[in-house]
């Protein structure tokens, strides 16, 4: 009998309302029970964007459970011990984190904010598909990655290459 690994990998951005929340959508579907994902903001806006559920329904994905949500309650006793920590905005990237217990591998996936394209509304839903799509990417690289056979650093190189893609 072989027993997998469950890794735990937490998508941080600064408002926690779209591309953390489409990461976390979309890492716990392609993980297939492999990965649990959360998300979290360093200054959360306390509401998902609408556009970050529906774009994860048009993916055929959960759009409902997910809430924005402070990085604080990921540093509370009792909170999941992260393998891996994502930033993907610039801002957050830029940020001082919390000192993450475990020492997780970290990376940078920046992506551009589809919540700050202004226009139609159709140009506005283009937005958050081209995010998901380059979050979606960039999450199927990493699963293909062999975890169990990659130290430390050539595993944080690994992820720190996928964010260049």
């Amino acid at each position: 009998m072989t027993t997998e690994t469950t890794y735990n990998a937490l998508f941080i951005c600064t408002g926690n309302s779209a591309r953390s929340i489409l990461a976390e959508g979309i890492l716990n579907a392609l993980g297939q029970g492999r990965f649990h994902a959360y998300s979290a903001g360093s200054h959360p806006k306390g509401e998902v964007h609408p556009l970050a559920l529906a774009t994860l329904e048009r993916m055929g994905l959960p759009g409902t459970s997910y809430r924005s949500k402070s990085w604080d309650e990921f540093v509370a006793p009792g909170a999941p011990v992260f393998d891996f920590i994502f930033t993907v905005c610039d801002n957050a990237a830029a940020e001082v984190c919390p000192v993450w217990p475990g020492k997780p591998v970290s990376a940078h996936w920046g992506v551009p904010d589809p919540a700050a394209v202004e226009g139609s509304e159709v140009q506005q839903r283009m937005a958050f598909m081209d995010a998901a799509l380059v979050l979606k990417r960039r999450i199927e690289l990493f699963l293909s990655l062999p975890l169990a056979r990659l130290d430390a650093m050539s595993l944080q190189r690994e992820l720190r290459d996928i964010g260049q893609k």
